[in-house]
């Protein structure tokens, strides 16, 4: 079932138990410009923005599918979609569908935004001469509070951004989970992006004095929001490519730490190879004059200790070969 909130400049806000969708046209008139915010619209909704309102049959159809960004002018009535911040745990964005329709404005949303709750205080705090201006500024409002609601996400992002760039840069200390924070702070930014981006969108396009989508005496207020959603893709952009080039270092730190531990252990295994290589010969050699056979010419030879000189022979022998090649300069 949907939840209805209904606004008005003359009574605030009215309870959910004074109004129905059937009535509201009548129980609106006289009310001055009028805010009716619907979540998790359903048959009765839909019937009422189709049949009741009037509104364009796309735009209602928007509403129940797939909302992208738009900001269309039909005859008697507006249409705007602008990406919004969840109110859920996690930092997603949900589409708000708006209709203007006189002194009227429509939301229609399937969760909770919360900067709807920002809107809901501006209108029922706005003054004569704010209310002067029209539903235009009421949609002017709308919209800010959608960009304002970024401005501490966008301030806690940065911090967050510093915070990692310190750990990556810190050797005193090992941190855990340093990737996995750096890739969730590059998802956040794309959600954020994806909401300023639309709300540059729709502003660039109120403005377009070929479209007649907003007042004259609103424009100068749509034209800082506008200039506001260009300084906030800057900072998107600027922390998003700082989070790259924060996780472009770490992974080169952690290939550089790879790469030394690699050397350490080829010093090792040549450490190992050189002594195996020396250590065969002087096996092979005790294993022959260690055989238990009376033909063995070890009077010949020198008896024990020519045998051990033989060894030692071999194996200055073959130290030599390897020094000359090479294979000892990295030994310590």
């Amino acid at each position: 079932m949907a939840e209805l909130r209904l606004y008005t400049t003359e009574s605030g806000r009215m309870a959910a138990d004074s109004f129905t969708l059937k009535g509201l046209l009548e129980t609106i008139q006289g009310q001055g410009m009028v805010w009716l915010d619907i979540h998790q619209p359903d048959g009765e909704v839909k019937e009422f923005l189709s049949t009741d309102m009037k509104f364009d049959e796309l735009a209602v159809d928007d509403v129940f599918g797939h909302a992208d960004t738009a900001s269309l002018r039909f005859e008697d009535h507006r249409f705007i979609v602008v990406t919004a911040r969840d109110g859920d745990h996690r930092l997603d964005t949900a589409p708000v569908a708006v209709f203007v329709k006189d002194d009227m404005l429509i939301t229609v949303r399937h969760t909770e935004i919360p900067a709807l709750t920002t809107f809901a205080r501006r209108f029922l705090t706005s003054d004569e001469e704010d209310r002067a201006l029209g539903i235009d500024y009421m949609l002017y409002e709308l919209l800010d509070a959608i960009a304002d609601d970024w401005s501490p996400i966008l301030g806690q992002i940065s911090s967050d951004l510093d915070h990692l760039e310190f750990r990556v840069f810190d050797p005193s200390q090992h941190y855990d989970d340093l990737l996995e924070g750096l890739h969730d702070l590059k998802r956040k930014l794309r959600e954020a992006n994806k909401s300023v981006e639309s709300l540059h969108a729709v502003t660039m396009r109120l403005l377009k004095p070929t479209e007649r989508l907003i007042s004259e005496n609103v424009e100068r207020y749509i034209n800082d929001l506008h200039q506001l959603s260009i300084a906030f893709i800057k900072r998107v952009n600027n922390y998003s490519n700082g989070a790259t080039s924060t996780r472009d270092t770490y992974l080169s730190n952690i290939s550089l730490q790879l790469s030394e531990s690699n050397a350490k252990l080829t010093e090792v295994m040549t450490t190992l190879t050189i002594i195996g290589a020396i250590m065969l010969p002087l096996t092979l050699i005790a294993g022959i004059f260690g055989m238990n056979n009376d033909d063995l010419p070890i009077e010949r030879v020198g008896g024990f200790w020519g045998i051990i000189t033989i060894m030692l022979m071999f194996a200055v022998i073959m130290l030599t070969y390897f020094w000359r090649r090479g294979w000892l300069n990295n030994l310590r």
